[in-house]
């Protein structure tokens, strides 16, 4: 049987001893302190890269559907560099690499660079998941709004990609609790979120049955809560006698 110590989130990071709340107080930090501002790095960093995965995704994937070739060849491009580059990779370029072309990225926190590298990433995924919605929708859709004097922009807006939205939400859902468990390459670039505090407490602490089993449930957690938010926003949007784009 393994010998359990719990307690070992009470203990304060700086001398070991326990905290009876649990909580440090009079700047004194607890491992479950750390651990919850780990969390918020992790929430934070996933939300805004979810953030800019749908803004630059969406874009591009509406450029795959254009009748323009240049566009359409554009979008393309951003979709392939993006997906074809490991992760990883992309955050070293962002955090090495850019600022030593691009100055003024020097003074960029290492915060925001994980999270263009992570949305541009994610952004290749949701392109594919936003040109696969607005291509499965019926033909006519289209040819009715130019038909009743919808410009290019206005078709998209008013009739293509709400209903492109409603089917995509089951894919995008996976994409966003993907993103949750892809935020934890931050840790190679010193952000304090779940993984580093993971690596780092384990080894001060020597437990790492009980630390890992903590950070595992916060992922869970978090994963999870999306997955609700997502499914109950899903269930009150969603087309009659239309399926998912890509499901079955």
């Amino acid at each position: 049987m393994a010998n359990w110590d719990w307690q070992v989130f009470c203990k304060n990071t700086i001398d070991g001893e326990v905290v009876s709340s649990c909580f440090g107080s009079g700047g004194d930090i607890t491992y479950l302190d750390w651990m919850l501002s780990a969390w918020g790095w992790t929430v934070s960093v996933s939300l805004l890269s979810l953030a800019v995965a749908l803004v630059f995704g969406s874009l591009m994937g509406i450029l795959r559907t254009t009748p323009s070739r240049s566009l359409v060849f554009l979008g393309n491009a951003w979709t392939e560099l993006f997906r074809n580059i490991p992760l990883l990779v992309q955050i070293m370029l962002w955090y090495h690499v850019l600022p030593a072309l691009i100055p003024a990225l020097k003074d960029v926190p290492s915060f925001l660079l994980v999270v263009a590298a992570l949305g541009l990433f994610t952004s290749a995924r949701i392109s594919e998941q936003v040109r696969a919605g607005i291509q499965s929708l019926p033909r006519g859709q289209r040819m009715a709004a130019q038909a009743i004097g919808f410009t290019l922009p206005q078709t998209y807006r008013y009739v293509l990609l709400p209903m492109a939205f409603r089917i995509i939400i089951p894919p995008l859902t996976s994409e966003s609790m993907n993103i949750v468990k892809n935020s934890s390459v931050a840790f190679a670039v010193s952000i304090s979120e779940l993984t580093l505090f993971a690596l780092q407490a384990q080894e001060e602490t020597s437990r790492g049955i009980e630390i890992y089993l903590g950070v595992t449930a916060l992922y869970f957690i978090t994963a999870f809560a999306i997955n609700r938010v997502l499914h109950f926003i899903e269930q009150r949007v969603q087309v009659p006698g239309l399926i998912a784009a890509g499901g079955k």
